[in-house]
């Protein structure tokens, strides 16, 4: 008989998550009746720790806020981790705790099959650890991006429709805009956005965020996060390794 095996999805005011739900599905496809997968609604990451100690726990995704910060209660990194600077995929495996970062590979998939020819330049809106995975796909691809952030030279209170007008990829990484709070929108210039665009939203709840509909009024070529989400749930899956245990 298979000992329980714990997973499941660290962040803060999670409920609205779909990995629950995502992953209960495969388990039950699967067989998999002593794999159980959890939300975890933590306060502050420090109480990761109580995580930790509960050996049946065998691994978890991180999401907002706790990407960058769980970096330190780790062993190891992968090496994507380690560049882009996020966690959000944790294995637990004879004690030790590795992190990985399975955004960047869920990002890529959807740049691959979203991306055309003419989108050579992009603004990220955001510099967490979604928009730090971002990044680094588009650096892979050799595409220049510009960050917008409060922190950054440009911020959601100078970028212009200008700038807007040659940069035709736009990736939204705040959490902005997130169930229930569906009205609400990044301050942008929208005026710039025309038919040549492409503009993803990572959220996938709700399906379209009042972002993403400003963007397709206008015409743009739009995608939210759900293809990602499935993505990066599933090289997670692959990198728990849950079904040889």
């Amino acid at each position: 008989m298979n000992s329980q095996i714990k997973l499941g999805l660290i962040g803060r005011n999670i409920s609205y998550s779909f990995s629950k739900m995502y992953f209960e599905k495969k388990f039950t496809k699967l067989n998999l009746d002593h794999v159980s997968y959890s939300l975890f609604d933590l306060n502050e990451i420090s109480e990761v720790e109580e995580l930790f100690e509960d050996s049946s726990v065998a691994g978890f995704n991180v999401t907002i806020p706790y990407k960058e910060a769980v970096i330190d209660y780790l062993d190891e990194l992968s090496e994507e981790a380690r560049t882009i600077g996020a966690v959000n995929c944790v294995k637990i495996e004879n004690g030790i705790k590795k992190g990985f970062n399975t955004d960047a590979y869920g990002f890529e998939r959807t740049l691959d099959i979203q991306l055309q020819n003419h989108h050579q330049s992009a603004i990220v809106l955001g510099d967490g650890g979604a928009a730090k995975a971002v990044q680094f796909v588009l650096k892979k691809k050799q595409i220049p991006a510009i960050t917008v952030s409060r922190k950054s030279e440009f911020t959601f209170e100078n970028l212009t429709k200008d700038q807007v007008e040659k940069n035709l990829l736009i990736v939204q990484c705040t959490p902005v805009g997130t169930f229930p709070n569906v009205e609400d929108s990044v301050k942008f210039p929208f005026e710039g956005i025309s038919e040549k665009h492409l503009v993803i939203d990572l959220i996938y709840n709700p399906e379209y965020t009042k972002f993403l509909s400003e963007a397709a009024a206008r015409g743009a070529q739009t995608a939210n996060g759900f293809y990602m989400l499935e993505q990066q749930a599933e090289k997670a899956w692959e990198i728990w390794e849950v079904q040889k245990k």
